[in-house]
């Protein structure tokens, strides 16, 4: 009975967030973390980190790459790096920063280091933005303390490239070009009450009440003639605080809060700041998945205008997220694993496929948000799915989960979990203009239906 309870609290949560028209959390099929969006040809990426299932610590083995065109739908590209990729690492897959150069793209990471029994920051390096990525160097960039965590990056107009890490302390470096060596030596900024609200750690008073406390996270860029450095503030639970600087090594004086406590599910709070078609986004991590919190985190975004000076707004955490900013085209192959939100699914990789949808139940479903089906409309829907055992079925809906049914596609059995055939359904006649675009599985009650590679309308 308690087990029954516990289902029924879960679906009542996801019913509640899903009637609010939910864009936030931006991906529902794992807990993911510490935010970092980069911009490439044209595509915004995200580069997170991995909270297990259940888990009662910070024991994350991978980070994760999403992307997105239009802001609400996001395709999940997998965990192209994991602790395993660094030979002298064992543990703590904690906040990282992806940036690119001269073709090439390089993750900083941290990690606890085998070599020294501590925290460390390495870089690995990959030909695409989603990789295959490899250890750029075979050993720590900078090894050796508790202090070691969470690196952020930013390669300046002038070419010149810094690093920025720490937790309670605020380190920085200047990067040779290769990206993969320091170029000098590791600085420790000196914080005071003017640059970020209170002094060095190790100066604090106990029971003293401060402006503000750096306390870890820091993300690095300029905008304009203005050098931002957004941290985690105040110490547990975490809100978002910053400093801005006319250079990139300081001074840095602090300005104020961006995102103040409020009811987001976790106690840390981790940001990154993106432009991108001609909107500025502000991504966080929030504790609001069911079943997450302070080790269950999931990032979210909002958009947001700088104020004339340059200086940030108070932004508040939402539901709603963002508004779409394009329309997705159902007329070419859509990966499933394009998401704008769902319920209940899992995702999983295949060496041959890719990622995929895995874990479909009946009543389980995927939201495809603003696809655009033209003047003409679709006849015909294809699918790609596998199924081991029984099958199963997709109703696919206009507007809602249980809104004009269009068309219905039956899965079945295919003799194993990843053994794929494409099925062919038809289309209702009349289906034009943009639409949310919802795929409902049914089938028996209690069981994995099947999995879900890509999806396509056909004219």
């Amino acid at each position: 009975m308690k087990g029954i309870f516990n289902i029924l609290i879960v679906s009542a949560a996801v019913a509640a967030v899903t009637s609010a028209a939910a864009q936030n959390p931006i991906v529902q099929t794992c807990y993911t973390t510490d935010p970092a969006p980069m911009v490439h040809d044209g595509r915004l990426y995200v580069y997170t980190g991995h909270d297990e299932d259940r888990a009662d610590f910070f024991w994350m083995q991978e980070w994760r790459v999403y992307s997105t065109e239009d802001m609400v739908n996001w395709t999940d590209h997998g965990s192209p790096l994991a602790i395993e990729s660094f030979e002298w690492a064992d543990d703590r897959a904690w906040a990282a920063q992806c940036v690119e150069r001269n073709g090439k793209f390089y993750w900083y990471v941290c990690l606890h280091s085998k070599l020294s029994n501590a925290m460390a920051i390495g870089v690995a390096v990959g030909d695409s933005p989603t990789g295959p990525f490899k250890d750029a160097i075979g050993k720590p960039l900078y090894d050796g303390s508790w202090d070691f965590i969470d690196p952020t990056v930013f390669i300046d107009d002038d070419g010149r490239a810094y690093l920025y890490w720490g937790n309670p302390n605020i380190y920085y470096a200047e990067l040779n070009e290769d990206m993969v060596s320091l170029k000098g030596e590791v600085r420790k900024l000196d914080q005071t009450v003017e640059s970020f609200g209170a002094p060095n750690p190790e100066a604090r008073v106990k029971g003293e009440k401060y402006v503000d406390t750096y306390t870890e996270g820091p993300w690095f860029y300029r905008r304009g003639g203005n050098y931002y450095l957004l941290y985690a503030a105040g110490g547990v639970p975490e809100h978002i605080a910053y400093s801005m600087s006319d250079s990139p090594a300081g001074p840095w004086r602090y300005v104020g809060e961006i995102m103040p406590l409020q009811d987001t599910g976790s106690f840390t709070n981790h940001c990154g700041v993106i432009d991108y078609m001609g909107n500025s986004y502000f991504f966080y991590h929030t504790g609001k998945l069911p079943g997450g919190g302070g080790f269950g985190r999931s990032v979210a975004v909002e958009q947001f205008r700088y104020n004339d000076d340059g200086t940030f707004p108070i932004i508040n955490a939402t539901a709603e997220g963002v508004a779409p900013i394009g329309t997705l085209d159902p007329y070419r192959r859509v990966e499933a694993e394009t998401i704008a939100f769902s319920s209940s699914v899992k995702s999983e990789p295949n060496a041959k496929t890719g990622v995929y949808v895995s874990d479909t139940h009946d009543g389980d479903w995927i939201k495809v948000r603003e696809v655009d089906f033209g003047t003409e409309g679709p006849d015909e829907l294809r699918v790609a799915a596998a199924s081991a055992l029984r099958g199963g079925r997709i109703e696919v809906r206009l507007d809602s989960v249980d809104g004009r049914l269009i068309s219905t596609v039956e899965i079945p059995t295919t003799g194993g979990w990843e053994r794929w055939n494409t099925f062919k359904a038809d289309v209702e006649e009349g289906v034009t203009g943009v639409h949310d675009l919802y795929f409902v599985f049914k089938g028996r009650k209690g069981c994995k239906l099947f999995n879900l590679d890509w999806w396509r309308f056909y004219d």
